[in-house]
């Protein structure tokens, strides 16, 4: 069925907008985010769009939206003034955590700043055993005093977290209910919700992120849904889950943490699409914004998963150093690495380049908006690889002098550089930073990353592609049509899709198949109620999973189970699976060791179907340049003339020989002198690194 469809993806920068028409074309808009309002964005975007389309927003079918506003909260301390509600003697597990050291040898260790600060966390008698038994039944006239100290304390969102709550909801669920009846305004998280898994941290954790965040984005998304219907909007809204499927606007706003990496999964959707087209088989998906860059590993066209995340890291490439999410989740490495990121010089005399983001306000010096500061992308208009008077399309002028006059005063005086070799500099540090997180992300999970074929989309990352793969050994590159707005149009090819998890122990040697089916069946319940009216009447495909270790270990991986009714039988299957699984991993097993199951998930989503592979087209000369422009050479410390393309005006199969740019309204692609460039039948730019 053709649908006339809208992706928008607000970043800390910009908020990019996509139209897909029933017969397939694209029209993309990009404005500047509005902090203070997001959905203010949202709606100038759109409108302006649909305006230049000769569309109206009544006829759009379905509207699909992904947000950096979870993440940026949480770690921007934007978030709601909230509290926990804890068993008693359990009030200090955000403290306590995972009673170890990130960094053993840093003295100056700092570790993650905690969400509910402890004079914030409440407890409560009672106590429910790992299997669900209730040691102590909840105190209710504990429970009914907390009203008085969360008004007293001005709480506007409470997460209650008790002990083995995954077994047992019944007394989260009590508190909940004299909660909501005492205080109707407050915002109520309940961990047996949000994250019904075993290991208290991480669920209190996940509790606590998502009640900080709930108030936040339940406004936005209740804001966002009035404008678009004020506006004349009648179709469906889904919002992108940090799993790279879509959930509804409801389940969204009651679960907002699990939007907290939604605008980077849209990226990694359309990395694999692009992939797929290409014939590719190992690839680093490359997504550089205005804010953040964002690095994900894809193999045999499926981006790795995990059900575990971390968010504002004390240190960047550190596990353990932030604060863990259990969400479902594509798993990439985030950095303060964009557009808009801040370049300084420290005490040592070293150039620094974010995490600091200028954002849209007041945004790079070259904007002209008020900023001061030197970002990256004042480095590469200062470089020449930015026209500023072709910037998106020539609808927004860049102050070449501004970023020039502050890469002087913030870096060029304190380090004695002159000019653009400042810019170059700040260039050098932020294209090493993203290289340096690319290769832990690969050597964390025994990967070769000169293996890969990188796929650069975003504003950014077109223009830092070259030099990156040059840094990492990477010989070929794809920038993809509308690659300046990729995450959005990863949106448009995502799958309806919900995951749900339940901790519920198991022995493969003690196998109960009928507690398993059970189980199963209320997973699949609750799925199907997020996603029926979503998949529209398609044929829903299911997909079942356990988490198992041997006895003893401390961490799980993870096994497919059949999607039927399991029975006794099935026992072998499932040690064999998870056999290999194991063996992949650690190249071995343990001859009859006893194994154990502590989760299960299911998820349902919509068919997902990838495209096929294009054939490829002979290559020709004859591109016709625009013009020339100078850009700065590393080589000789000075600028040299290099030719100018538009990309529109490239056709398939046709040849363009580095150095050069390639410039398009939402970004423009650098084309090194190390690579030459072609367009593919896709449409997709090509580089590739010279013998």
């Amino acid at each position: 069925m053709t649908q006339t469809r809208l992706a928008v993806d607000i970043g800390g920068t910009f908020t990019d907008v996509v139209l897909e028409t029933a017969d397939g074309r694209l029209a993309t808009k990009k404005v500047l985010t509005t902090p203070r309002a997001p959905e203010e964005g949202v709606m100038q975007g759109t409108l302006a769009l649909l305006a230049e389309s000769g569309a109206a927003l009544g006829a759009v079918d379905v509207l699909v939206h992904g947000t950096t506003l979870a993440t940026n909260a949480i770690i921007e301390r934007k978030g709601a003034k909230t509290a926990l509600i804890a068993t008693e003697g359990f009030r200090d597990v955000l403290d306590i955590a995972y009673e170890s050291r990130y960094d053993q040898y840093d003295i100056f260790i700092e570790k993650p700043q905690s969400l509910v600060p402890r004079a914030r966390r409440f407890t409560v008698p009672e106590r429910v055993d790992v299997e669900g038994r209730v040691l102590l039944p909840l105190k209710e006239d504990a429970v009914a005093t907390l009203p008085d100290k969360l008004r007293a304390e001005g709480i506007g969102s409470v997460a209650v977290s008790l002990m083995h709550a995954y077994a047992n909801p019944a007394h989260e669920r009590r508190i909940g209910e004299i909660l909501a009846k005492a205080m109707p305004d407050l915002a109520i998280t309940l961990s047996s919700e949000v994250c019904p898994e075993v290991r208290e941290y991480e669920r209190t954790s996940t509790a606590v992120a998502s009640a900080y965040v709930q108030p936040l984005m339940a406004g936005y998304l209740g804001r966002l849904d009035k404008a678009l219907t004020a506006a004349g909007f009648k179709g469906a809204v889904y919002l992108m889950t940090s799993g790279g499927g879509l959930t509804s606007l409801e389940a969204a706003a009651r679960f907002p943490i699990r939007l907290v990496e939604s605008g980077p999964a849209g990226g990694a959707i359309l990395a694999t699409h692009v992939a797929a087209l290409s014939g590719e088989g190992k690839v680093l998906s490359f997504d550089m914004g205005g804010t953040t860059a964002k690095i994900c590993l894809i193999e045999d066209l499926r981006p790795e998963t995990s059900r575990s995340f971390e968010v504002d890291r004390a240190a960047r490439f550190l596990k353990g150093s932030g604060l863990p999410l259990r969400i479902p989740v594509i798993e990439m490495v985030e950095i303060g690495a964009g557009g808009g990121s801040i370049a300084k010089v420290d005490g040592l005399k070293r150039i620094v380049v974010g995490p600091e983001s200028a954002g849209a306000e007041p945004g790079p010096a070259c904007y002209g908006r008020g900023g001061d500061k030197p970002t990256v992308t004042d480095a590469d208009v200062a470089l020449g690889r930015i026209d500023p008077e072709r910037f998106a399309g020539g609808k927004m002028r860049l102050d070449a002098k501004s970023a020039a006059a502050a890469l002087d005063r913030h870096v060029g005086q304190s380090l004695g550089l002159k000019g653009a070799v400042a810019g170059f500099g700040v260039a050098e540090i932020v294209d090493e930073n993203m290289a340096n997180a690319a290769r832990v992300h690969a050597v964390e999970r025994g990967k070769a990353v000169g293996e890969t074929t990188l796929i650069a989309f975003g504003g950014a990352a077109p223009l830092h592609a070259s030099r990156l793969a040059e840094k990492l050994g990477i010989r070929r590159i794809i920038v993809p049509r509308n690659a300046g707005v990729g995450s959005a149009v990863g949106f448009l090819r995502a799958p309806v899709a919900y995951e749900v998890v339940r901790s519920r122990y198991m022995r493969l040697d003690s196998f109960d198949a009928a507690a398993a089916n059970t189980l199963f069946d209320g997973l699949k319940d609750e799925a199907r109620r997020v996603v029926e009216s979503g998949a529209r009447g398609q044929t829903l495909e299911e997909r079942r999973t356990a988490y198992m270790r041997y006895v003893g270990q401390g961490h799980e991986i993870v096994v497919p189970v059949p999607a039927r009714a399991l029975t006794a039988s099935d026992v072998a299957d499932l040690r064999r699976g998870f056999e290999n699984e194991y063996r992949a991993l650690f190249q071995r097993v343990i001859p009859d060791g006893a194994i154990e199951v502590l989760s299960w998930t299911l998820t349902l989503s919509t068919p997902s179907t990838l495209p096929k592979a294009l054939a490829s087209v002979s290559r020709k000369s004859g591109a016709t340049a625009i013009g020339k422009r100078p850009v700065f050479d590393a080589a000789t410390e000075s600028f040299a003339e290099v030719s100018v393309y538009r990309r529109p005006d490239l056709g398939p199969g046709q040849t363009v020989a580095g150095p050069a740019l390639i410039v398009e309204d939402e970004t423009t692609t650098f084309v090194s002198a190390r690579f030459d460039a072609a367009i593919d039948a896709a449409g997709s730019i090509v580089l590739e690194r010279r013998a």
